[in-house]
């Protein structure tokens, strides 16, 4: 019992220094999450912020034409979404290294380094796309970091690489400065998405 109340308050002392963040530790080979806690008539309750669950109903079709074009739809969105959330979780990694340097040439030298090893990492991978996935992508990049791809590549690499890169994706039919539109023209994707995040698909 004395062990579990020392494992208890280790895990509390710990508490004001996550802030909202759900962390895990490890005590003694055991995990234990670390969550907010109140307290409430002198009893201190752990606090945890759960996500909002949109339940839709069972997608229907009015043909089997209408259906086989949806299938391939999120067969495309799954082929992608993974890359768009890897891309904010990169992105939102290299500006917070990079904001700690006030070098310029650091700067630019750090971020050759990033672009190399992102290269390496998922190049391969990304050419394999076909265009309507590599479309996909820049709505889902925009979606996930909001910022569209244009954006990013004007902000790391300058207006030149911005304009050659738009120029280029201009040429195969895409255009990196393409928004997402959930309530508009991107309400299918958006619903896939989200039966995608609830485990419906």
């Amino acid at each position: 019992m004395k062990r579990i109340i020392i494992h208890i308050a280790i895990i509390f002392l710990l508490i004001p220094f996550v802030g909202n963040a759900q962390k895990q530790v490890v005590v003694n080979g055991r995990t234990y999450y670390i969550v907010k806690a109140i307290v409430e008539n002198g009893d201190t309750l752990p606090y945890i912020s759960l996500r909002e669950i949109i339940i839709l109903p069972p997608k229907t079709f009015k043909s089997q034409a209408e259906k086989k074009r949806y299938k391939r739809l999120v067969y495309n969105i799954k082929k992608v979404y993974p890359y768009a959330r890897l891309a904010s979780a990169k992105m939102y990694e290299i500006n917070a290294k990079l904001e700690q340097v006030e070098d310029e040439t650091e700067r630019k030298r750090l971020m050759k380094i990033y672009e190399k090893n992102l290269r390496d990492e998922f190049e391969d991978e990304l050419k394999n796309l076909t265009m309507t996935q590599g479309k996909l992508l820049i709505k889902l990049v925009d979606r996930e970091t909001g910022q569209t791809t244009y954006e990013i590549v004007k902000q790391l690499r300058g207006s030149l690489s911005a304009f050659f890169w738009q120029s280029l994706a201009k040429l195969f039919g895409s255009d990196l400065k393409t928004e997402y539109d959930a309530e508009g023209e991107d309400k299918m994707i958006e619903d896939i998405l989200v039966r995608i995040e609830n485990g419906q698909l």
